[in-house]
C-alpha cells in the first residue's frame, strides 16, 4: 500500500506531475517517429533490413535506435550521432586549450560547449545518412525504392530527412532534460531498448513452448535468472557508487587536535566513475576489425570478418572485455582530475589525514581511483560478456538474451535509478516518503 501512497503523492505535487506528463508525451513523439518511415520507401519491403537487424551487430544498432534502422525509419540515426558528438567533444576538450577554457566557465561555457555539440551532432549525421542509405541500396530489393533505385533525389532528401530526425530527437532529448523528469538523452536510449523486449520475449516464448525446445519450465527458469541478474545489478548499482577519501580541514584557532574532531570529511570516488562509457567506446571499436577485414578477400580476412561478425563467439567477447577494461581507467583518467582536487584541498586548507598536501595527496588520490576503478571495470566487462555466456551455455535465442547483460541491462538500470533519485528529491522536498529509502552510510578509506 505504501507503493500506491507515493504514486498518489507523486500527482499531489503539480510541477512534478507537469514534468512526468512532459516527458511521457515527449517519449511517445518519439517512439512515434520511430515507426515513420522514410519518403520513397516501400514499407511492406523491409525484410532484408529486418533481417539484418535481428543478429549480430546489427541487433544492437536497432537496439539503440529503437527499431528505428529495421523500419528505415526517419529516426533511423537515432540519438546516436548526438552521443558520439558529445563524446568526440569531451575527449577534445583534454587537448584543446579553448575547450578546456569553456569547461572552466560555468554555465555560460557549457551553454557554448552544448552549441558545440550540436553543429558537430548535424556534420556527423551528414557523415552517416549516405551510409545509411548505401545499406539501404545493399539490403532492399530495388522495388523498394518508390522513387528509382539509386536515385540522387532520394540521396539528397532521405540525408536531409535523417539530418532532421536526429536533430528532432536531440530537441527531444534536451526539452526532457531542462522542462521533465530525468535525463533526456538517456530516457530516448531506454525507451528504444524497453521497446525491443516484448518481441525478443515472444520470441523465446515461441522458440521454448511453440516449438517444444526445453519446454515451459525452462522458459520460467531463464525468467528467474533473468529477474535476478537485474536485481543483482541494481543492488552492485547502488551500493558501489561512492567510496569515500576522508579528508579534514585545519583551522586557525584553538588546540590543533581538538581542531580536527568533528572536521572530518569526505571526497566522494566513484567505483564506477565511467559509467556505461567503456562499453559504448568498446562497442564502437569492435565494429573495425569486420569492417576492414571485408575488404579483402584472403582467408586470413574472412577468418577475422567471421569471428568479429558473431558477436557471442569467444575472441569476439575476448578482446571485447579487454577494451572494456582498458576504457575504463582511460576514462576515468581523463573525467576525474585527482590532481585538481588536490590542488582544491590545499587551496581550502584540506589533507588527507597521513599525506602532505598537494603532489603526494594528488598521487594518493591517483592510486585510490587505480585500485577501485580495476573491480568496477570488471564488473563492466563480465556484464557485457554475460549474453555470450547465456547464449552458448542454455541455448537462448540471441536477441532475448542480450537483455541478460551489456549496455541494455546497465542503461535500463541506470537510468530507472537516476530517474527515480530525482523524483524522490522532489518527494523528499515536499515532505513525503520517496520511492526507495536513502542511507548515509559510507565506506572510508584512510
Amino acid at each position: 500500500m505504501k507503493f500506491f501512497s507515493t504514486i498518489s503523492n507523486i500527482w499531489k505535487i503539480q510541477e512534478l506531475k507537469n514534468r512526468i506528463l512532459l516527458t511521457l508525451v515527449m517519449l511517445l513523439v518519439y517512439r512515434f517517429g520511430a515507426q515513420v518511415t522514410l519518403p520513397g520507401i516501400d514499407a511492406t519491403q523491409l525484410q532484408g533490413l529486418t533481417d539484418q537487424a535481428d543478429k549480430g551487430i546489427g541487433w544492437l544498432i536497432n537496439v539503440f535506435t529503437g527499431g528505428a534502422f529495421s523500419q528505415a525509419s526517419v529516426f533511423a540515426l537515432g540519438i546516436m550521432p548526438y552521443i558520439s558528438a558529445s563524446i568526440v567533444v569531451q575527449l577534445m576538450g583534454i587537448a584543446i586549450p579553448y575547450l578546456q577554457k569553456l569547461q572552466n566557465e560555468g554555465e555560460s561555457g557549457r551553454k557554448k560547449m552544448n552549441q558545440i555539440t550540436r553543429w558537430l551532432t548535424i556534420l556527423l549525421t551528414l557523415v552517416q545518412g549516405p551510409g545509411y542509405i548505401y545499406n539501404l541500396y545493399k539490403t532492399l530489393p530495388a522495388e523498394a525504392f518508390l522513387l528509382g533505385f539509386n536515385s540522387f533525389s532520394f540521396l539528397f532528401t532521405s540525408v536531409i530527412v535523417l539530418t532532421t530526425g536526429t536533430i528532432f530527437a536531440m530537441w527531444l532529448g534536451e526539452k526532457i532534460t531542462d522542462k521533465g523528469i530525468g535525463n533526456g538523452i538517456s530516457l530516448l536510449i531506454m525507451v528504444g531498448i524497453i521497446a525491443r523486449l516484448p518481441q525478443s520475449f515472444i520470441q523465446e516464448f515461441s522458440s521454448r513452448v511453440v516449438e517444444n525446445n526445453g519446454g515451459p519450465m525452462l522458459l520460467v527458469f531463464e525468467i528467474i535468472i533473468w529477474l535476478l541478474i537485474i536485481v543483482a545489478t541494481i543492488l552492485l548499482v547502488m551500493a558501489v557508487r561512492k567510496i569515500q577519501v576522508q579528508y579534514a580541514r585545519r583551522t586557525v584557532s584553538g588546540d590543533y587536535e581538538k581542531s580536527l574532531m568533528g572536521s572530518r570529511q569526505y571526497i566522494p570516488l566513484k567505483l564506477n566513475a565511467s559509467g556505461v562509457m567503456p562499453i559504448i567506446f568498446a562497442q564502437a571499436i569492435m565494429f573495425i576489425p569486420a569492417s576492414v577485414a571485408g575488404l579483402s578477400n584472403s582467408e586470413a580476412a574472412q577468418s577475422i570478418n567471421t569471428e568479429f561478425q558473431n558477436i557471442f563467439g569467444f575472441w569476439y567477447n575476448f578482446v571485447f572485455a579487454v577494451l572494456i577494461i582498458t576504457f575504463t581507467f582511460f576514462y576515468t583518467a581523463i573525467t576525474v582530475p585527482t590532481n585538481k582536487m588536490a590542488d582544491d584541498l590545499k587551496r581550502s586548507n584540506g589533507f588527507v589525514p597521513g599525506v602532505r598536501p598537494g603532489a603526494e595527496t594528488g598521487d594518493y588520490l591517483d592510486r585510490i581511483m587505480s585500485l577501485i576503478t580495476f573491480p568496477g571495470s570488471l564488473f563492466l566487462a563480465a556484464i557485457a560478456v554475460f549474453p555470450a555466456i547465456v547464449v552458448n551455455l542454455m541455448d537462448v535465442q540471441p536477441s532475448w538474451a542480450l537483455f541478460y547483460g551489456g549496455t541494455s541491462l546497465l542503461i535500463l538500470v541506470g537510468v530507472a535509478i537516476d530517474t527515480i533519485q530525482q523524483v524522490n528529491s522532489y518527494l523528499l522536498n515536499k515532505h513525503y516518503d520517496g520511492l526507495m529509502k536513502t542511507g548515509k552510510n559510507r565506506k572510508s578509506i584512510a
